[in-house]
């Protein structure tokens, strides 16, 4: 019960910030910094056990992931400070798959339960799976359907969901072999901020290349 309150009140304070960083560039580019250099800490925390004494692979890991988040954070920079409707859109877009395929794999895989999806992580299961694009499809149809033909609403959150979902695995494929629970441990309830976004590490280079085909 103490872990569940935990994350719910952090939960909704992480709501609170984000909504305060759509309004304040000040507290949107400090919440990002914030956010940037937590991350490449985790990321860090992680590789550095997962390749042991192999320090190469690790640096040339860390690059990659510098530059990727680099990129992350300056898109989300632009598209919530920035006057561009089409950007703001994408990535508003983009977030609200990320978020209901996390929920709707939690609420189906609590509900349905069955088979396991994977040994990477043993809590997801099939249903779940399931559920998220069921989920993620329903709420991008109802915010979004008039800016996305049918079509390219399903073929849009089928993609960024599934992006979404192999972001989550591969940071619990890297904790599993590490054997370790959590990123870290700033956010109370959930552990770190990878824990809770690492489903948009993914989604958001993929959105974005993605929307290129699109006319928004």
């Amino acid at each position: 019960m103490l872990e569940i309150n935990k994350r719910f009140f952090t939960s909704i304070l992480l709501f609170l910030i984000l909504f305060l960083c759509i309004y304040s560039p000040i507290a949107l580019t400090c919440f990002l910094v914030l956010c940037f250099y937590q991350m490449i800490f985790e990321f860090y925390f992680i590789l550095s056990k997962f390749f042991k004494q192999n320090k190469f692979n690790t640096y040339i890991s860390m690059l990659f992931i510098l530059i990727t988040l680099s990129y992350i954070i300056i898109f989300v920079w632009t598209a919530i400070s920035g006057d561009n409707h089409d950007l703001k859109l994408v990535f508003f877009l983009i977030v609200s798959i990320t978020i209901s395929t996390d929920i709707g794999g939690f609420v189906f895989g609590k509900i349905f339960k069955g088979k396991k999806l994977s040994k990477i992580s043993p809590k997801k299961t099939y249903s779940g799976m399931i559920g998220s694009y069921i989920i993620s499809f329903l709420v991008t149809y109802c915010l979004f359907r008039n800016y996305l033909n049918f079509t390219d609403l399903i073929l849009f959150t089928l993609i960024i969901s599934t992006s979404s979902q192999i972001g989550d695995l591969l940071i619990s494929y890297l904790k599993r072999n590490v054997n370790i629970k959590d990123t870290g441990n700033i956010l109370p309830g959930h552990g770190g901020l990878l824990d809770r976004f690492d489903g948009l590490i993914l989604a958001i280079p993929i959105g974005l290349i993605l929307s290129k085909f699109y006319d928004f």
